[in-house]
């Protein structure tokens, strides 16, 4: 944020919470910590709980989004019939599971009928969906459907590529293991139209 007085540029971190919920959530979070074994009173853990929570309350912030009222905020009429692809959308979620993250990223496409969408909405859609307690198959046919059913589009496609930090730290512990899930509505049904978003979500063109 610029500051005028001084003629510099001054940054200011705006958060916005539910009050109600993190008194709550804290509440809880003490008792968690409580129960590990350690001591809420240390220097270190007086403000975690209160941190937690509202840490918790950021990562799940997409239920209180609607990613059709997103979609619908930037729909045009427009004659373009190809394929639109948003690709390396950076996703970072939690396992329902666990609760524990897992990080990726979505490549986003759609075939057009009438309708686009600005550009950045899809990744808002993405942002949505992956703010929640998740797991990857839904997360990726929830953004399909949002798309599908808002812009009516010839097809979409959706491929996410993520770790899990489940898998990672804890269970089988394999570092280096990638989760990838697909779906795909319309056109995309077509082998070779569906060959075209592969080739092009895994080619350098930037």
């Amino acid at each position: 944020m610029y500051n005028k007085n001084n003629g510099s540029l001054d940054y200011e971190k705006i958060e916005r919470f539910d009050p109600e919920k993190i008194k709550k959530l804290s509440d809880n979070y003490r008792e968690i910590i409580t129960l590990i074994g350690e001591d809420t009173e240390r220097e270190g853990l007086k403000k975690t709980p209160e941190r937690v929570a509202k840490s918790m309350q950021f990562l799940t912030h997409g239920y209180d989004i609607d990613p059709v009222e997103i979609l619908n905020s930037a729909k045009f009429k427009e004659d373009y019939r190809e394929m639109v692809i948003v690709k390396d959308i950076e996703i970072f979620s939690l396992c329902e599971h666990h609760m524990i993250p897992f990080i990726g990223k979505a490549h986003v496409a759609y075939i057009p009928d009438g309708y686009i969408t600005g550009l950045s909405k899809i990744a808002r859609v993405v942002e949505a969906y992956s703010r929640r307690l998740q797991v990857q198959e839904r997360l990726t046919t929830q953004i399909k459907e949002a798309i599908h059913n808002t812009l009516e589009p010839l097809g979409v496609a959706v491929v996410i590529e993520a770790k899990h930090l489940c898998m990672v730290m804890r269970g089988v512990q394999k570092q280096n293991s990638v989760t990838t899930t697909s779906d795909f509505t319309g056109a995309f049904k077509k082998e070779e139209t569906r060959a075209e978003f592969i080739h092009l979500i895994g080619s350098n063109l930037h």
